[in-house]
């Protein structure tokens, strides 16, 4: 277990970008997350559905899915071309995390990237291998570069002037929480003075949800007819959880060269923590010691803390051992919902999506519902249910748990 120090610099948060299925942009993400507004149904993109038509319903995805990525005028119709829908996402998202802090005025050189994420184009490459499945000769030199994660490195790079670093980081559905931690030690180091962290859309195929279905960890076709009740994090119903396509991106730099006049919050402290397993059993253990090494760092109190956007998947074993380390880190008082119930899980974005959501509940005072929490596994915590609610939030804890045994948690300050 590891947490970040901090050699004295001052880290705050200066940019947000999201793009979902429920809304691009933060403002509009931001209402419907207030509303409790869904996007769930079958998912029809090319590539998840069966390689057959069929009318099992055992052959039925649920999933939300995004409308076409709005991209800005600048980005070339030559690039758009060859991008995946990830890399697409990514230059949405990234767009507006950029203007958003206003990075046009830094130096290049002192930007970093880094792309939670890995394996995040399996759709793309699957209908391309089907496509030259008899003429592997025409298939693209494109590919040679696609197939690799660092691809979403170049498509950002090459259209933002990113010149300090850029890299991928993988820690399944981790992994955009990671990236934040990432750029955050990025800045306190020195190596760069502002550096953007983009949780990668992850572009599941077929055989990946078929996979995710057969370890029991995605829902099962149990609501294939009424998609709005499948995803049911910490509710005694829950069956797995429901894909939801996202990206978000979110700008960390040195307090005392940001251009934002009042930033969205201070990191405060962080934590990594690992169980030393392949398997995606949780660990209450491996939980518990990411939350304290994140307070340990802050220097705050489990009382100190008024809100906690949990990894809350709708996993049968997951969130009753998440709810468990909560209660034994000493944070049943803090307020709880969970952000998947209302996007879904965009696995290896979806710490960065969540981050994006604390930061902008913490700036609207007000806590989004939970849907579908009708037979919550734990009653005593204070969940926030069936309505937004008003919530001064100081200081909250946001948590990520991806599959090989990987935890990370990250403490915010509203500045």
């Amino acid at each position: 277990m590891t947490s970040l120090r901090s050699d004295g610099r001052d880290v705050v948060v200066t940019g947000l970008g999201v793009t979902t299925a429920v809304g691009q942009g933060k403002d509009a993400f931001v209402a419907a997350l207030l509303e409790g507004r869904h996007a769930f149904g079958p998912m029809q993109r090319p590539g998840r559905l069966p390689p057959a038509p069929s009318t099992d319903a055992t052959a039925v995805f649920l999933g939300a899915e995004m409308g076409e990525p709005s991209l800005p005028g600048s980005i070339t119709a030559r690039s758009v071309r060859t991008a995946s829908l990830s890399a697409r996402a990514a230059l949405a998202t990234l767009h507006e995390a950029w203007h958003d802090a206003g990075l046009d005025e830094a130096d290049p050189s002192r930007i970093g990237l880094v792309v939670g994420g890995s394996n995040v184009q399996q759709r793309e490459l699957t209908l391309l291998h089907a496509r030259h499945a008899d003429r592997p000769e025409f298939l693209r030199p494109t590919y040679g570069m696609g197939f690799m994660d660092s691809d979403l490195c170049g498509f950002c790079t090459e259209q933002f002037p990113i010149r300090g670093f850029a890299h991928t980081l993988g820690g399944a559905s981790a992994s955009g929480l990671l990236a934040v931690l990432g750029a955050v030690r990025a800045v306190q180091s020195g190596e760069v003075d502002v550096c953007i962290a983009l949780g990668a859309l992850m572009d599941l195929s077929y055989w990946e949800c078929l996979a995710f279905r057969a370890m029991g960890a995605m829902g099962s076709a149990r609501w294939a007819d009424d998609p709005a009740a499948a995803c049911r994090p910490f509710d005694r119903g829950h069956d797995g959880f429901v894909f939801g396509e996202a990206c978000a991106a979110v700008v960390v730099e040195r307090a005392d060269r940001c251009r934002r006049p009042t930033p969205y919050a201070r990191f405060r402290g962080g934590g990594r923590a690992l169980d030393g397993t392949r398997n995606p059993h949780p660990s209450v253990e491996g939980e518990v010691a990411v939350v304290q090494a994140a307070l340990r760092e802050a220097g705050l109190a489990a009382s100190a803390v008024d809100y906690v956007n949990p990894h809350g998947t709708g996993s049968p074993t997951g969130d009753a051992v998440e709810l468990q380390a909560l209660a034994r880190c000493g944070l049943a008082h803090a307020r709880i919902n969970a952000t998947k119930s209302i996007t879904g899980h965009g696995l290896t974005a979806a710490g960065a999506v969540e981050i994006v959501a604390t930061l902008l509940q913490m700036r609207e005072g007000k806590l989004h519902p939970t849907r579908n929490l009708v037979d919550p596994l734990d009653e005593t915590f204070p969940w926030v249910r069936e309505k937004a609610e008003d919530c001064e939030v100081r200081t909250a804890v946001s948590l990520s748990m991806g599959f090989g045994g990987v935890s990370a948690a990250i403490c915010l300050e509203k500045c």
